[in-house]
């Protein structure tokens, strides 16, 4: 039974992608085709330039002829319908092309080698955040469980409020002001020192650059995740097997870390997984405020400059990750809950 409720939920996971990237693909067809129809004409002038000697009657059949060879390349001569359908099908075989201004480190203006430059750079910092603060966030979260109403819960409650409600630029700039303009600790952005050094060096330096964005991630994030445990734990504590393990004169800390958090791990999968997928894409804002070169900021780049072929790389993998990790969740509690796998109801 498991493995056709495997085969099902891929099957709808690929689905609900490519009605994705349909509708990407429609909404940026206008856009993508005027796009495409500016970088045609200016081929057609580039090629024209390197024809000096031609009559202006023969150069004007050769502009004329060479664009409609590019026009029926690119399928713009094509039905609307049969030109979105092509765009999906090469968007979702990760066909992207070339961008039109936007080129990787070295040069390169493929868009796949432009978006996979900027995946690890977001996953390296977003995802290290969100980990370090689902950790911390569950530690916090039990411990306030633990002793409801007490000092602890009162007071990280009351930061919790104040915190979870401050816009993450804001807290970057003020600590951008602190450390690196009063205290002059770190630096204002970028992963690297100009010029890169080499070595151990490159890393140490790196890590240099990381610190003050990973800091500005943790002091916002992990507050809510343990608010959130807190409230779940606190149901489960009052369960009759807890209370008789207690009895027994189990230690708090095994009652605590064992017999609960095996009962709460269902919904905190959920939470972790969920928040570790929506790091993956970057954040627009932040990678801004700290010159952060990974898929957000990417993706403002694409944006200001109309380089379509790049935004579709960037939200076709971006889409296809969370996909994926919504698929492997689905497949996880498929195995851990018989009652999922075959339809049934609690």
């Amino acid at each position: 039974m498991y493995k056709w409720f495997a085969v099902k939920r891929v099957l709808k996971g690929i689905f609900t992608y490519v009605i994705i990237i349909f509708i990407m693909s429609v909404l940026f067809n206008t856009v993508n085709e005027q796009t495409m129809r500016s970088s045609i004409e200016e081929q057609v002038r580039a090629e024209t330039m390197r024809l000096k000697n031609m009559q202006p009657s023969a150069l004007q059949h050769f502009q004329e002829q060479r664009r409609q060879e590019l026009i029926r390349l690119y399928r713009l001569d094509r039905p609307l319908m049969e030109r979105i359908l092509f765009r999906t099908w090469n968007t979702i075989t990760f066909n992207f092309g070339k961008s039109t201004i936007i080129k990787s480190s070295r040069g390169d203006r493929e868009v796949l080698t432009i978006v996979g430059e900027a995946i690890p750079r977001s996953l390296i910092l977003f995802t290290a955040a969100m980990a370090i603060e689902i950790v911390v966030g569950i530690i916090l979260g039990l411990k306030k469980a633990q002793k409801p109403g007490s000092s602890l819960d009162k007071s990280t409650s009351l930061i919790t409020m104040i915190v979870y409600g401050m816009p993450t630029f804001w807290l970057a700039m003020i600590l951008i002001m602190f450390f690196v303009y009063q205290l002059k600790i770190f630096p204002s952005g970028g992963m690297h020192t100009v010029p890169p050094p080499q070595g151990i060096m490159y890393y140490i330096d790196f890590l240099w650059h990381m610190t003050l964005p990973l800091l500005t991630l943790l002091l916002i994030g992990f507050w809510g995740i343990a608010f959130v445990v807190r409230n779940i734990v606190l149901s489960i504590l009052q369960e009759d097997y807890i209370m008789a393990a207690r009895a027994r004169g189990i230690p708090e800390n095994k009652v605590l870390f064992g017999h609960t958090l095996r009962t709460a791990a269902p919904p905190l999968i959920t939470m972790s997984v969920l928040s570790l997928l929506a790091s993956i894409g970057g954040a627009i804002i932040f990678e801004g405020i700290f010159s952060w070169p990974g898929l957000g900021n990417l993706y403002w780049i694409a944006v200001q400059q109309n380089d379509i072929p790049v935004l579709m790389g960037d939200l076709a993998i971006t889409v296809g990750l969370y996909q994926v990790g919504l698929i492997l969740l689905d497949l996880t509690y498929g195995f851990m809950d018989p009652r999922i796998k075959v339809g049934g109801k609690a």
